[in-house]
């Protein structure tokens, strides 16, 4: 080939290939160009909107809490600050200088400020919160200083203040910062790592109607997250709502002078309408402590107290029932015509039975006793003869299980024990033991391994009183607009168990829980000239006490009233306070103070109880 030839093909040659690389290279460029803007394209817009927009949460306004009247909040939102740090903004060589002034305002030392914002961070343009619940003449310092603390701000945070604390901390609860566990089970229900939710109570049954809608603030940033535009997009939040509840703030003060420092609970409840108006459980803790900064360890020292304040005893602790369960034991002989019931059966003051004697608590015997007188007396030899000979207990836990005992009381709080119905099936498996005639007896009278609550009991009284239902006990009565204070919801009553029980046996048996009353153990501590009173005692064996035992009244007045015009309470003293037999008279003042519309000193002093109070006052 020619010289001249050859270079006329090496210059094509190259032309070719320098062809070949453009087509490869915007070939390549075009298809990374497709990729990101139409394969991909979504993914990357949306990172541009995280890159170029900041938004920040503005949480909503918890709904207050109120009792029945509906007049003045038990809970309200106090107005309070948190501190934040953008650490990206405290200029190099500063922040040990910037945290420790900050520290000294805010009365914690550097290191906690340290914890919160770790080396890793301190480059950050995002916001670290590093204090809350910061008074405003904390903030007002903050402010007139905020030239030496670059990167400091603060934001609106308001607490939650309960106004009556005591033994309404049972019921209201509190609430406190979201836990990891709790935000696996709601991440997907609005709520984020800086949410408030209930931990106890009202607060937490009721969370999603109080949490209300939280709001936002939308700033334009850069890809450091530094802002760029002073004019945020804001979304205002929404308060949440407001509950009314069926508590009676007055019947609860003076129920819960009437247990007094005494371990225990009490239980009223309108029978008509299952609306519970007073629930104590005493010793009870302040639900602010959980605002300060030390609730940590407020909550380990409560944890920790062997006199469980954090239990609410009227529904999360089951006794045994002791003779108030004697009520099922007539009404289950009544309906099956096991015994007449005026036939008498001789109490000895004791009765022989498997090797073992079984003594009544009148160890000298009662005599010759009909129902009525038996029960009045609380004949426990009447009450084992019945029991062992003429009902079983299958019969026995059948009718148990129709008063509402051994299953749950469906009250709306977050949590509650179902007690316990003992049967033979169920001690097999429990104890691999056969049911035995002494197990029956012992149930019978409302002791071996029987057991409920206070609340159960009330709603056993509540049936007697209805005459075969039992309505679902609640405490919420209305949801309201926190604006417009509108009643957007109102609790309808439903019925939790309804009896097979004939009318003729609620009548004999309403009767004979009267004859109680005026001619049975209880007869001094129970008498009222205002009310009628039906009612029935209980005295439960406890091991490990000697000479005392859990004291129980359950009763419903006015006796002579219809039902929607009653009260039903039931009251525990444990056994663990100094003997006082204290129940009757504790349910003998709740009924005098709601009925004569009195406060606790007005009660015991018509009731001429007055010396009971000032004989404990000198034991303690």
């Amino acid at each position: 080939m020619l010289p001249e030839q050859n270079t006329r093909s090496n210059k094509t040659t190259k032309v070719i290939s320098l062809i070949i690389f453009l087509f490869i290279t915007f070939s390549l460029y075009f298809f990374r160009l497709f990729s990101m803007q139409i394969i991909n394209g979504e993914t990357y817009r949306s990172q541009s909107k995280k890159i170029s927009s900041q938004v920040k949460s503005i949480p909503a306004q918890r709904g207050e809490i109120f009792d029945r009247n509906a007049v003045l909040p038990m809970v309200i939102n106090t107005e309070s600050f948190a501190v934040e740090v953008i650490p990206g903004e405290i200029p190099n060589g500063k922040y040990d200088t910037v945290a420790a002034r900050l520290a000294n305002y805010l009365g914690i030392s550097k290191e906690a400020i340290d914890k919160k914002i770790p080396k890793s961070v301190r480059n950050s343009y995002n916001k670290i919160q590093v204090k809350t619940n910061v008074p405003f003449s904390v903030i007002s310092n903050i402010a007139e200083n905020k030239y030496d603390l670059p990167g400091v701000s603060w934001v609106s945070k308001p607490v939650r203040n309960y106004l009556h604390t005591g033994s309404l901390s049972h019921i209201v609860g509190y609430v406190g910062d979201i836990n990891k566990d709790e935000m696996t089970v709601l991440y997907n229900k609005g709520y984020n790592k800086n949410s408030i939710i209930g931990k106890t109570g009202i607060e937490k049954q009721y969370d999603s109607l109080l949490q209300g809608k939280s709001g936002s603030e939308m700033l334009t940033v850069d890809v450091h997250g530094r802002i760029i535009s002073d004019t945020p997009i804001v979304v205002a939040p929404q308060m949440g709502k407001n509950l009314v509840l069926t508590i009676d703030s007055d019947i609860q003060k003076l129920v819960e002078e009437a247990l007094g420092n005494r371990v225990g609970a009490a239980v009223v409840l309108k029978p008509a309408t299952g609306e519970v108006l007073a629930m104590v459980s005493y010793p009870y803790y302040d639900s602010n402590i959980f605002n300060s900064d030390d609730s940590a360890n407020q909550y380990a020292k409560l944890l920790n107290d062997t006199s469980k304040p954090l239990i609410n005893r009227a529904v999360q602790l089951s006794y045994p029932p002791a003779s108030t369960f004697k009520i099922v034991m007539s009404a289950a002989m009544l309906q099956e015509k096991a015994f007449p019931s005026n036939k008498k059966i001789e109490c000895k003051g004791e009765l022989l039975y498997g090797g073992r004697v079984f003594h009544c608590h009148v160890h000298s015997g009662h005599g010759y006793l009909d129902l009525k007188n038996a029960l009045a007396q609380s004949c426990d030899v009447y009450y084992w003869t019945i029991g062992r000979d003429y009902l079983g207990i299958e019969k026995i836990a059948s009718y148990a299980k129709e008063f509402g005992l051994g299953k749950s009381s469906q009250i709306d709080l977050p949590s509650q024990v179902a007690g316990l119905v003992p049967t033979a099936e169920w001690k097999e498996k429990k104890y691999h033991e056969k049911w035995v005639g002494g197990d029956t007896m012992s149930c019978s009278i409302g002791q071996g391994f029987m057991e409920a609550t206070p609340l159960q009991l009330a709603n056993m009284i509540a049936m007697v009183s209805n005459e075969g239902k039992i309505y679902k006990p609640h405490l919420l009565k209305e949801v309201r607009d926190p604006v417009t204070n509108e009643v957007i919801e109102t609790y309808k009553p439903s019925i939790l168990t309804e009896s097979t029980i004939n009318n003729e046996v609620w009548k004999e048996l309403q009767e004979a829980l009267r004859y109680t009353v005026t001619d049975g153990t209880p007869q001094y501590p129970m008498h009222n000239k205002r009310v009628q009173i039906a009612c029935k005692t209980g005295t439960a064996e406890v091991d490990g006490y000697k000479d005392s035992w859990h004291s129980w009244l359950v009763a419903y007045a006015p006796y002579d009233a219809p039902p929607e015009d009653r009260v039903c309470v039931a009251t525990i003293v444990e056994a663990c306070n100094v003997w006082e037999w204290w129940a009757p008279y504790a349910t003998n003042i709740i009924i005098q103070g709601i009925f004569a519309n009195q406060t606790y000193s007005e009660a015991i002093k018509e009731l001429g109880f007055e010396y009971l109070t000032k004989s404990r006052a000198r034991m303690e």
